[in-house]
Parts: C-alpha cells; structure tokens; sequence
C-alpha cells in the first residue's frame, strides 16, 4: 500500500512539475486514457467546455472532458477533488498543443525507420513500442497519417514518459503536410440540411454552442475503442439530432466530423452511408 501511495504522489509531484514549466497536465487511468466525465457532465450534460479548443478547467471541478481538462493551475492539480483522481491515476499526460509542441508518435520499428529517413531530428522520447518526437510548433492532430504514425497536437494528448533527448526543432512543413494529406483524403458528399421555415434567428447558430457541439463529436469519436462503425453512428445521429432541422450545419462541420471518423479508419464511403442512415432515421 506504501509503495502504490508512493506511485500515486510521484504523478501529483510530476503534474505539478510540468505545470510549472507551463505544460498542460491531467491523469490517465490503465489504458492510457483520460477519466471519464463524472455523473454531472456524462453525456455533456453539463453543456461541455466553454472553449474547447483550449486546455484548461471546466466548470466541474473534476478532471472531465478528456485533453481538454488539461491545465497548469497548481491549485486545480492540487485540489482534493483532483487529489483523489491522482490516487487512482495509471500515469500523467499533457496537451501538446497547449505546450506549443507537436508529437509525431511512431508505433513501431518501421515507424521510426521512416522517420530517421523523413523527417529532421529533434527531441526524442522513447516509449514503450516506439518513439515520440517532439517539435516546437503546434497543428491539427491527425491518426493514421501514415501506418504506425499518430500526430498529436491540438485537441490531443500525449503520455509523458520524461523530458527526452536532443534539441527541440521548429515544426517543419513535412509533418503539416501529414495532416492536410489526411484532411484532403476525405471527401464528404455534399448533403443538404433541410429544416422547415424558422422565425427569427436559429439559437444554435452562435458559435459557442455549434463549435462545441462540433469538437465534442470530434473527441468522442477520437477516443472510441472499439466498435468504430458503430460509435461514428451514434455521433452522427446525436449532431443531426442537436443540428439537423435548422440549418447551422455546414459543409465544413461535415467534413470535420468525417476527417475525425476516417483518422479512426473509416472510409469515406463508411462516413457518408452512416451520415445519410442517420438522417433517414430522424426524417431529414
């Protein structure tokens, strides 16, 4: 028991270190991924992040909402409702982008050849099947660019397995390049949004509330485990639910939600059947 208290308080110690130094940190359950939303915020009950493109806190004092609970207030580290989720926390992660860095995540040994042979050096963490390299710059995160090739920035997290060896490099144009090749893969079917007439302005029309409609479905279909078909439905089905008989959503929103689904390993055929099923159930 000594020895787990230990564990435990070596991960409060190294959040608030990293914290210091201005990283974005939160704690990892086993399998490496964030704590679920406590009762209040489960489903989004709690109306989600007012700015989901930033870490920092939500308004719940508990570590919800993924990568996006990430922050570097020692006082919300160190809080006893944070306390308590340190006592069962597996390990530590951060938010890259909210560091300013970019993390390519190379998965395996042919990862890392192409990497050596690709891309410039720059700082190097090993993990426990391959590498992170590290660059100073931020981007969109993108999965699967490549095979065994993850791209963590904005709206992700990484593990923190130490500081790394090597000089920190600018991001270069080769691993953005990355991510816009896996943007330009997607090719959402244009799909009218039909709504009957409206008076006045549509509510879902300000940008808060669509955006972070937008960004959660991205980040529950990120972070599915399994059953990939069938978690791309249901976020589907809950946008068109939310959006579906206004008129808010665009061509753009569509195709965030389809670049989310294929990083996943769907493909545009996939997205597009489960985008029409979904509005043929709700009768749009």
């Amino acid at each position: 028991m000594t020895q787990l208290t230990d564990i435990r308080g070596e991960h409060l110690q190294t959040a608030l270190s990293l914290a210091a130094s201005g990283m974005p940190v939160l704690p990892l359950r086993a399998g490496k991924v964030p704590f679920g939303n406590c009762p209040a915020c489960a489903g989004n009950g709690c109306g989600g992040r007012p700015n989901m493109k930033t870490p920092g806190p939500c308004y719940c004092p508990q570590p919800c909402h993924g990568w996006a609970a990430a922050t570097t207030d020692p006082e919300v580290i160190d809080s006893p409702t944070w306390e308590r989720t340190w006592h069962r926390a597996a390990a530590v992660a951060y938010h890259p982008g909210g560091a300013g860095l970019t993390v390519v995540d190379l998965d395996n040994p042919d990862a890392i050849a192409w990497a050596h042979a690709t891309l410039p050096t720059t700082r190097t963490v090993p993990t426990t099947r391959g590498e992170h390299w590290l660059y100073q710059g931020v981007m969109a995160s993108a999965n699967a660019v490549r095979p065994g090739v993850d791209v963590k920035s904005t709206m992700a997290y990484a593990r923190w397995l130490g500081p790394g060896t090597g000089t920190l490099t600018t991001l270069p144009d080769v691993v953005r390049a990355l991510a816009v090749k896996e943007s330009a893969a997607v090719r959402p079917v244009t799909i009218p949004v039909t709504a009957p007439a409206r008076a006045g302005q549509c509510p879902h029309r300000t940008h808060a509330y669509l955006e972070r409609g937008i960004a959660m479905a991205e980040q529950r279909i990120t972070e599915a485990r399994s059953g990939i078909h069938a978690e791309v439905y249901r976020t589907f089905l809950a946008v068109l639910s939310t959006h579906g008989r206004c008129g808010c959503l665009t061509e753009a929103h569509i195709a965030r939600l389809f670049t989310a689904a294929q990083a996943k390993g769907e493909t545009a055929r996939h997205c597009t059947d489960a985008w029409i099923n979904a509005r043929t159930r709700l009768g749009l």
